[in-house]
């Protein structure tokens, strides 16, 4: 089974079935699916699919194991983070970055059921959670992602910048929180700084998106392009932005986190750019708050900022509370 899925604002899926040609850039007409690793290391990331369906909300998706599967999880020690957070801070007080993103990983086994049972959740229609997918025979990655990279259609690029994490009960005081502000202004600026030499930029107001359990501060950035600029320029300009990179990002500061990213076991599917194109119009999702399986081997993985103000335990909590978040919503 090699499948695709994407989710569109409306809460419809579309479904992209293999085999898949695999190209270069996209295609001038139809539909193709953009998927890469963290690095962009792959030449040929544009995926044509032979057949294309759409999913409405809550309906089932068609040819997958509807069993949801049960897991024997094991959680993350803290000692390995612990580690690449005092390598992360030490950076930060030597002047040599200002922010990172080192990511823990949850493990665990399948014991019944079939990690394609996830994929029957993704229909539910979760706004403002965008739903996403790959399957590649025994392996894949299933996804609800509140983050957009960016939405270019007509000449408009519409891009967000989402960090700052609390527990929902937590929503007051996390409005006023110096912190978790800080943390929100370092991607919003650094987004706004990118994209301004792309045309004329407007940044919406800050405001705090409530995911269920978890809440986040949001400000959408919109950018009317002065010129066309093709779609990998732009995912290469903008991903990973500083919510889940590093701040400056240079080939040094990127080194470092692939490297403590590798450190702690991190798919090299988190994070990365993953989009639809459909006749001229492009999304393309933030790959976060997932599910990775191959075989009988699952985890789920959960990234926090760090920056000169942070502290482990604090952070340890939020990696711990993402993690939680994204088994509660695939009901394991």
């Amino acid at each position: 089974m090699n499948l695709a899925v994407f989710g569109a604002s409306d809460g419809r899926l579309l479904v992209g079935k293999g085999p898949f040609e695999v190209l270069a850039s996209p295609p001038v007409h139809g539909v193709a699916f953009y998927r890469n690793d963290f690095s962009l290391s792959s030449p040929t990331p544009w995926f044509v699919p032979s057949e294309v369906e759409i999913i409405e909300k809550g309906a089932s998706l068609k040819g997958l194991n509807n069993e949801l599967p049960e897991i024997a999880w094991e959680e993350p020690g803290v000692e390995p983070f612990a580690g690449v957070f005092a390598e992360a801070s030490e950076a930060i007080r030597s002047g040599s970055i200002e922010k990172s993103v080192p990511v823990v990983t949850a493990s665990g086994n399948l014991v019944s059921g079939s990690c394609e049972g996830l994929c029957q959740v993704l229909s539910a229609g979760r706004a403002p959670l965008r739903p996403y997918a790959w399957i590649d025979g025994v392996e894949g990655v299933a996804g609800l992602s509140p983050e957009l990279l960016f939405q270019f259609e007509e000449g408009v690029l519409h891009a967000m910048a989402l960090a700052g994490t609390a527990r929902r009960e937590e929503r007051e005081a996390f409005g006023v929180d110096e912190k978790e502000i800080r943390e929100h202004e370092f991607v919003a600026q650094t987004l706004l700084a990118k994209l301004s030499d792309l045309g004329i930029t407007r940044r919406h107001p800050r405001e705090i998106m409530d995911l269920g359990p978890l809440v986040h501060f949001h400000s959408g950035i919109d950018v009317e392009l002065k010129e066309e600029v093709p779609l990998d320029r732009l995912i290469s300009l903008l991903h990973p932005t500083p919510a889940l990179g590093p701040l400056p990002r240079t080939s040094e500061t990127m080194n470092q986190l692939v490297a403590w990213r590798q450190q702690l076991g991190c798919p090299v599917w988190f994070g990365a750019p993953f989009g639809l194109y459909n006749e001229g119009s492009f999304e393309v999702l933030v790959a976060i708050r997932m599910i990775r399986w191959q075989g009988k081997e699952v985890v789920v993985p959960s990234g926090c900022g760090v920056i000169e103000e942070s502290r482990l335990v604090n952070e340890w909590r939020e990696l711990r509370l993402k993690r939680e978040s994204v088994r509660s919503a695939f009901g394991i």
